[in-house]
């Protein structure tokens, strides 16, 4: 049976992290917790954070591992961390939101857009920033395909 790509339990809420890389690995922790990757996939989402920085602005970072890197994928995924405090991304960009993903057969795509689609409106991140509960989170994402 295959994994939902967002569920409630690759949420967590109000966390607090020191610094870029716990950040990221928190966020990639889900995944490899949920089953969709291994935990190799970890280290891969690290090295992508080297190559460029997955800040993609408006308080939000798309952690996600490098190219090779599917090897590790063995469900698409999504994982939420929020960071209602803020985490530094370096450059002075802070995130507040992380969303670590991971795509079989080139499913990141769609769930990038989907990411996209809710993100690009700035209610829908302050929404996200300030749920006090998980449900909250995926009520915004319900129907986005």
């Amino acid at each position: 049976m295959a994994l939902q790509v967002l569920s409630a339990e690759n949420i967590l809420l109000n966390q607090s992290v020191g610094d870029k890389e716990s950040a990221i690995r928190l966020t990639g922790q889900i995944l490899v917790d949920r089953g969709y990757v291994d935990a190799s996939y970890i280290e891969k989402m690290l090295e992508r954070e080297e190559l460029t920085s997955t800040y993609m602005g408006n308080f939000v970072a798309i952690p996600h591992g490098t190219e090779d890197a599917k090897q590790a994928v063995k469900e698409s995924g999504i994982s939420i961390v929020q960071v209602p405090e803020g985490v530094d991304f370096g450059g002075g960009n802070i995130v507040k939101l992380l969303f670590g993903i991971a795509g079989k057969n080139n499913e990141h795509l769609e769930i990038l857009s989907n990411i996209a689609i809710v993100c690009s409106e700035e209610e829908n991140v302050t929404k996200i920033v300030h749920a006090t509960t998980k449900e909250e989170i995926l009520a915004l994402f319900e129907g986005v395909n």
